[in-house]
């Protein structure tokens, strides 16, 4: 790897101590805080017997050498982080270095006693964590008397800085520690604790596997984070039921089992859900997708045609089906069916999204995939987009919305097309052969298994007689999708649903791959700014083409 230039090394912040130190000769009346500051530095004196006998920090800081990757920052809540990725000599993966500004040895030494007097103060008692405005008055007093205590440690702090302080407390105290500062960088997609004796590690969006400098304490805080888990969802995790699987209210999918079940230690798994959803434009400057493939996608969706989009495991088939679910017009009704809330649509459209319910822990209350598909026949929708097709009764009943007119999106575990067909005909799903012509596209998502990178890997038909048709495939060499084969059925409807002609037919897509070069060129990126811009191309083309033909910004 090509050794990076570093950035230009900046002065320092100055530390919470230091500030303090600086301040802590100037005259005061005040008994109370000349006995607080007192207080602090007796803690500060005491600060090389804790050297001498460690505490385990969950936060392990070193001093950045090695080559350089990349560097970034954000804030968590009021919690300044920088982020730099480094490969250290020797490591085989890179390193996610997390740092927070202004918090050293000392100052954290400061603010443990504060956490712990903090914790003495406020009596939660048997505290309900499922409900979110309990939740929330908690996380108000606990504020109020952190506040109380920073002013009484850190008279002379500014509110900046007292706020971070309070964030941080309360991070510390009521929710995940450290692994809180992780949830709020928006490029990871997993955040993975293994057991206390190794690294927390996480999936980057655009660097893979990283291992963090961020440590858990020993496996009973792993454990006690995994209950806190369980607690906001109403479930709980024991040694008599070892695994939990919640879906928390923001829309990550926890997964926690317990020793000695995972044999090395406790660990949990989140899947975070993106707050950046993907849009067709970052698939097209990302080069997941060409302007082609997707302009044949946006003609099957536009004229309400189905379709499944397969793939493996963290192949983007969630992402593909969000960015596909951008052409539909903006009147009318979409139910989506999820186990976990993904999908991010325009806030304009009219779109109801459903989850699913784990049942309680006596066994009562689930809801499930099923159910809800069922239950959506009744709400009257255009479009029915389906989180995942895993059971018989799941493809049945979408293969019968299909048939009554509905149009069905879904996304499915299956490595290629003919992959697909094989799994959708066989045990346990056992959909008739017959019936799977009702599904216009094949779209199959994929890892590049060299290179990581995700890429939409087929565009399929199903023939008459059930079998696929790949219109067009990727290729790795070119690294864009090819035509390999003619279509076939998927013309045919076209013509019979809409009347067009072959040339009508070509004409139109290439009216669709003029908008998507606009989009990517006037970086119009957001859901709901692509939604705008599709929306107008069905309810005022005319208007539209002429931005997109002068590559103007669009005004509405």
């Amino acid at each position: 790897m090509a050794k990076e230039e570093r950035p230009a090394q900046q002065k320092p912040n100055k530390t919470l101590t230091e500030q303090f130190l600086e301040k802590k000769g100037a005259a005061t009346n005040n008994a109370d805080a000349s006995k607080n500051r007192e207080e602090i530095e007796q803690l500060i004196a005491k600060i090389p017997d804790v050297k001498d006998k460690p505490i385990k920090s969950e936060l392990e800081i070193k001093e950045v050498r090695g080559d350089y990757i990349d560097r970034y920052s954000y804030k968590s809540k009021d919690i300044p982080i920088t982020i730099t990725i480094i490969k250290r000599k020797g490591d085989f993966v890179p390193s996610y270095e997390v740092s927070i500004s202004s918090v050293s040895r000392t100052t954290e030494f400061i603010l443990e006693k504060i956490r712990r007097e903090l914790i003495r103060k406020v009596n939660l008692g048997m505290v309900d964590l499922t409900d979110i405005k309990r939740y929330q008055q908690i996380e108000q007093k606990f504020s109020a008397t952190i506040s109380d205590l920073i002013k009484r440690y850190f008279p002379d702090l500014d509110d900046e800085v007292k706020g971070f302080l309070t964030s941080y407390l309360i991070a510390k105290s009521l929710g995940l520690g450290n692994i809180e500062l992780l949830m709020d960088d928006n490029k990871l997609e997993e955040i993975v604790i293994n057991d206390a004796g190794d690294p927390v590690w996480v999936y980057h969006k655009v660097h893979g596997w990283l291992k963090t400098n961020i440590f858990v304490r020993d496996e009973e805080q792993i454990r006690h984070y995994a209950s806190i888990i369980g607690r906001r969802v109403g479930r709980q995790i024991t040694v008599l039921e070892p695994l939990l699987d919640a879906h928390l209210e923001e829309g990550d999918r926890v997964n926690a089992t317990l020793n000695p079940i995972s044999t090395k230690g406790n660990t949990i798994t989140i899947r975070r859900f993106s707050r950046d959803p993907w849009t067709i434009t970052r698939f097209l400057k990302s080069n997941t997708i060409s302007v082609d493939a997707a302009a044949l996608i946006w003609m099957a969706l536009h004229y309400e045609m189905s379709a499944i989009i397969a793939g493996g495991t963290a192949s983007g088939k969630t992402s593909a089906l969000n960015c596909f679910a951008n052409f539909f017009p903006p009147n009318q009704r979409i139910v989506s069916i999820e186990d976990t809330r993904e999908l991010q649509l325009p806030k304009f459209l009219h779109w109801v999204p459903m989850n699913t319910r784990l049942p309680n822990a006596e066994g009562k209350g689930e809801v499930s995939m099923g159910d809800l598909l069922v239950n959506s026949l009744r709400m009257r929708p255009d479009r029915i987009l389906v989180g995942e097709v895993r059971r018989s009764r799941e493809a049945e009943t979408l293969f019968e919305a299909i048939h009554t007119g509905h149009s069905v999106y879904a996304t499915f575990h299956a490595n290629n097309a003919d992959e697909a067909i094989k799994r959708l005909t066989n045990p346990p799903i056992e959909v008739p052969k017959i019936m799977l012509p009702a599904i216009s596209l094949l779209i199959v998502q994929f890892r590049n298994r060299r290179t990581g990178l995700r890429r939409t890997f087929q565009i399929a038909e199903i023939t008459e007689d059930g079998e696929s048709n790949v219109i067009l495939q990727y290729d790795a060499k070119k690294d864009t999708q090819v035509r390999v084969n003619k279509s076939t059925t998927f013309y045919d409807t076209l013509r019979l649903y809409t009347g067009y002609t072959d040339e009508e037919i070509e004409q139109e897509l290439e009216e669709k791959k003029q908008v998507l070069h606009y989009l990517v060129e006037q970086d119009i990126h957001t859901v709901d700014e692509v939604g705008r811009i599709i929306a107008e191309y069905y309810t005022n083309k005319t208007n539209l083409m002429k931005f997109v033909k002068s590559n103007k910004k669009f005004v509405e």
